[in-house]
């Protein structure tokens, strides 16, 4: 009897060792959200967890350990949109104002998070690194949206930087916090920027009347 119940105690420990794990990644994640990670200390998330701080950092020995699990948490629950739905989309204006609305749907759900990363990016080595995968997907993200622009000459680094600043999270922040657009609007607007930087180079490339050195 004593030799079955072995194999129960073991599942049983490591279950509640998942759920102690689990709970102080999301309490990491509360407090990372609401304070930021550089006002976020250990002895905060084991307080919210209710676990001591020995058992936290039995689970994550330092800081970097800890963000890593917090950050998986999150994003698990917080999922960039899907850059592979928008590469489907042909026509790349129809892309570009699709994307858009996916992405400030998001920025919108997740913006205090963002906003206190972002913020304390230059002070914690651990969210530095973190958000090297967030930056990666917006130059992706990029990339996507100038495909099947047909760009030529000045018009291509024109459309591929209005095309970021319009993913920008600060941008969609400036358009919404401080100049009081709603999301549609923002998504309007910047659908014009992206437009105005590509046909503007037409305007460039019109023949310039003949001077006195050309006759």
């Amino acid at each position: 009897m004593a030799d079955g119940k072995r194999p129960y105690r073991k599942r049983r420990r490591a279950e509640l060792e998942a759920e102690t794990r689990r709970r102080i990644a999301e309490s990491a994640v509360e407090l990372h959200g609401t304070v930021g990670p550089s006002r976020t200390s250990f002895s905060a998330v084991a307080e919210r967890a209710g676990v001591r701080r020995s058992t936290l950092y039995r689970h994550f020995p330092d800081e970097a350990a800890l963000f890593a699990a917090c950050s998986a948490h999150w994003l698990a629950a917080n999922p960039f949109p899907d850059l592979a739905s928008w590469a489907a989309i042909i026509h790349p204006d129809h892309r570009l104002a699709h994307a858009l609305e996916e992405l400030y749907a998001y920025y919108r759900q997740t913006d205090q998070m963002l906003a206190n990363l972002l913020r304390d990016e230059d002070t914690v080595p651990a969210v530095e690194h973190q958000l090297r995968g967030f930056r990666d997907y917006l130059a992706a993200a990029c990339d996507v949206l100038v495909r099947g622009r047909k760009l030529r000459g000045h018009a291509r680094p024109r459309v591929h930087a209005a095309t970021g600043h319009a993913l920008s999270f600060s941008t969609w922040r400036s358009l919404t916090d401080e100049q009081g657009l709603d999301d549609r609007q923002a998504v309007e607007l910047m659908c014009a920027l992206v437009s105005a930087s590509r046909s503007s180079d037409r305007h460039n490339s019109r023949p310039r009347a003949a001077s006195a050195a050309d006759r």
